[in-house]
């Protein structure tokens, strides 16, 4: 049977009510602190550039268990589409709305809630118990979790068990969790050419009709099969742009961004040359710019996956599907120190839409399945 925690529903709301559209904060991590400071945890603030990061620690025995999760949110647009205000949180038909419902306040407070309830049952129990939150996650992520894990490698904090509280589900929570997440390379490609007048094409030379064959050749590349843990790598172009904005001018140059979502199946280094070996290929004149937004990363089956399926399946009664789609998360930044990941919140179909909610018995039951994990891994 499932109870209800309403003292999570309250924190949600507390936290969805404080706007902290990227990489404000808004004093979520301090409203936090405050909590997780009475409940005898030691919390420290770790402040780069313009980023708010909190760890906070109880505990100093392996194994260490950390609650990852950040506290930005993503732009409303404009609040005029919302049915609700996005920083007003209001339970309507049973569904908790605002912008933060699904990704991810309402699991922050259940992390929170989890552990402090776990606490207080249990004076004395295996292991260490922390949280690592981040208002840099919706941005460049540049400031936030990744920082914080090198200052934790400095200090020789080793973490064993992590979980995540992005929105993995699909239907309902717990029916699919993230054991990991395809790599992200970017890149940024300039084709050259020569600019001239449309009615003296052979004084020109055309980037864009140069480049077409190329373009439609690397799209439509098979770059691997993927494997038993990740689909295919895929291609997409996310911008093109060029010319002066004349139409009777051959532009000089064009601007093409692009992304793979790549597998452990292939490398950066063939994702790279084989790009540009089809750009070889056309005796195309370009520049071409490579940023890793992210490497791939699987946590394979252990005792923290075995017990995040477990407890599932007795508090929900799910056979939860084991996933590593969808986007990037911080996970990325956590899972290369060896340390066992999974993603484990409520639903993801209103994360950062307009008039984003989610059930309040997922929150509910969220609070549940964290509180159980504790009771599982460290009693």
């Amino acid at each position: 049977m499932i109870s209800t925690n309403s003292s999570t529903i309250e924190l949600a709301r507390e936290l969805m009510s404080r706007p902290s559209v990227t990489p404000e904060d808004g004093g979520c991590q301090d409203f936090i602190a405050k909590i997780l400071t009475d409940a005898g945890f030691t919390c420290e603030k770790l402040r780069f550039d313009e980023v708010d990061n909190l760890w906070a620690r109880i505990g100093t025995d392996a194994p260490l268990l950390v609650f990852a999760g950040h506290t930005d949110v993503v732009p409303t647009g404009p609040e005029s589409d919302w049915t609700h205000p996005p920083f007003q949180p209001v339970i309507h038909d049973d569904h908790l709305f605002g912008r933060g419902a699904s990704d991810m306040k309402a699991a922050v407070a259940a992390m929170v809630i989890a552990a402090v309830d776990f606490v207080k049952k249990n004076k004395k129990f295996n292991g260490s118990i922390a949280f690592l939150l981040t208002s840099d996650e919706e941005g460049p992520a540049l400031s936030g979790t990744k920082l914080v894990m090198e200052q934790l490698k400095k200090r020789g904090e080793k973490i064993d068990y992590c979980i995540v509280g992005e929105p993995s589900s699909n239907k309902t929570t717990g029916d699919q969790i993230r054991i990991g997440r395809r790599g992200s390379l970017h890149g940024k490609l300039i084709i050259h050419g020569k600019q001239g007048h449309v009615a003296h094409p052979h004084l020109a030379v055309n980037p864009i009709h140069n480049s077409i064959l190329a373009l439609h050749e690397i799209a439509h590349e098979k770059w691997d099969e993927g494997n038993t843990d990740f689909p295919p790598t895929t291609f997409q172009i996310t911008n093109v742009h060029a010319g002066t904005g004349a139409a009777n001018v051959i532009p000089g140059h064009m601007e093409i961004t692009f992304n793979f979502r790549f597998s452990t199946a292939v490398t950066v280094d063939e994702l790279k040359s084989r790009t540009e070996n089809f750009l070889n290929k056309y005796k195309l004149k370009y520049d071409i710019k490579w940023t890793i937004g992210a490497e791939p990363f699987l946590t394979k089956k252990g005792t923290l996956i075995n017990t995040v399926t477990k407890t599932v399946k007795n508090i929900t009664g799910l056979d939860t599907v084991l996933s590593t789609g969808g986007g990037t998360s911080d996970a990325r930044y956590i899972a290369p120190t060896g340390a066992e990941v999974v993603e484990l919140g409520v639903p993801h179909a209103t994360a950062h839409h307009v008039d984003e909610n989610v059930l309040v018995s997922d929150v509910e039951v969220l609070t549940n399945i964290y509180e159980s994990i504790l009771s599982e891994l460290l009693k």
